[in-house]
């Protein structure tokens, strides 16, 4: 019997269940009384009509914490069980039958002061227990008392519906918290999200870069082999020209050497027809001054960087717009956007291109006779 009245006990009023018995989703069990105790703790700002909740409302199961949602009916909407109910009635009778009065007086606290009196009545200007003699001959005569049951069932009561009133708190306070972890992941979603977008951009931006540098690069490249090609191609003809001279000047030392005259002779009239020859034919080029020089290829990137290092994230449209109507220039306005961090790449200021490649000619050749 002790056992099956601990499965009878309401967790919220911690007495044996009172008719109507209630059923939760859960399968837990409630008194309606303590039940409404909750719904009304858990849904303070609902409507009611007759002290009763007329709209539907949630709460959560003090047993395991299960969330609850009721209709416009309220807890009234919920079954009964009427299983529980009888289970208590013969409970009740059973325990009337096979059990004497129950000895409360064995079990009664005594009075500190009158050790053979019981403790049975509540001072109430005291907010203590205490027995009858207190009341009549010791220190609680003047005091307010009442009949210790009443006060008992009043303040037991009051505890209810102050655990009552804890389940709300604490089911609001959980909500809140469920909420701010939400927000949390949220947060942390959306900063990913937004760093992820704008190393997107600065790849794209380096991309952008790359290619620039490449391209310029390769006209840089072009016209170095383009005038080292030309410089290589006159110095073999300076050389073959040395080569031919040399030979010319060491065939004239030989004939110089030769004691006959009849054979210097012989030799001595090609080789001056040959000399002659040489002299008459057209001078070889001559390369300009600066010719090897490559500074047409400068860059200045001043503007850029000045653009590069004022780039932030789009700020609201009405500071857009402000700045849109304080701008006096087109430049300056073309400089805000970029700024601002909403211009695309292609949108930024053109490198500064290379002069044309200069291409050999008469006019930027000399040869020796002009010289």
């Amino acid at each position: 019997m002790d056992s099956l009245e601990k499965q009878l006990i309401c967790p919220i009023c911690l007495e044996i269940f009172t008719k109507p018995v209630v059923i939760l989703p859960c399968q837990h069990n409630l008194c309606r009384k303590c039940a409404n105790d909750i719904f009304q703790a858990s849904n303070p700002y609902l409507p009611t009509r007759g002290g009763t909740v007329s709209s539907g409302g949630r709460f959560r199961c003090p047993s395991c914490r299960h969330e609850v949602v009721l209709d416009r009916h309220g807890v009234y909407g919920l079954q009964r069980n009427l299983l529980v109910e009888n289970i208590i009635d013969m409970y009740k009778q059973e325990s009337t039958s096979s059990k004497p009065a129950p000895q409360r007086t064995d079990d009664q606290p005594m009075c500190e002061v009158h050790e053979d009196e019981k403790i049975n009545i509540y001072c109430v200007t005291c907010a203590k227990p205490t027995c009858s003699l207190c009341k009549v001959f010791g220190e609680h005569k003047d005091c307010e008392v009442a009949p210790l049951k009443s006060v008992y069932q009043t303040q037991k009561t009051e505890l209810s519906d102050g655990i009552a009133m804890m389940v709300g708190n604490n089911d609001r306070i959980q909500g809140i918290i469920s909420q701010l972890e939400e927000t949390c992941r949220a947060i942390e979603e959306n900063g990913r999200r937004q760093k992820s977008q704008v190393c997107e951009k600065f790849d794209h931006l380096y991309a952008v870069l790359e290619d620039r540098k490449m391209e310029m690069g390769l006209k840089v490249t072009a016209e170095q082999e383009e005038k080292l090609n030309y410089i290589r191609g006159l110095k073999r003809k300076y050389e073959d020209h040395l080569e031919t001279m040399t030979k010319m000047v060491e065939s004239g030392i030989q004939t110089m050497e030769e004691p006959e005259m009849a054979l210097f002779l012989q030799t001595a009239k090609p080789l001056l027809q040959k000399i002659g020859e040489a002299s008459k034919e057209a001078p070889l080029e001559k390369v300009e001054r600066g010719y090897e020089n490559m500074d047409h290829y400068t860059v200045n990137f001043r503007k850029e960087s000045r653009a590069l290092r004022t780039i932030d994230f789009i700020r609201d449209e009405e500071e857009e717009e402000e700045e849109d109507d304080g701008a006096g220039a087109e430049e300056e306005g073309r400089t805000e956007t970029v700024a601002s961090g909403g211009a695309n790449i292609e949108d930024l200021p053109p490198l500064i291109a290379p002069t044309p490649l200069p291409q050999p000619n008469p006019n930027t050749v000399k040869n020796t006779s002009s010289s």
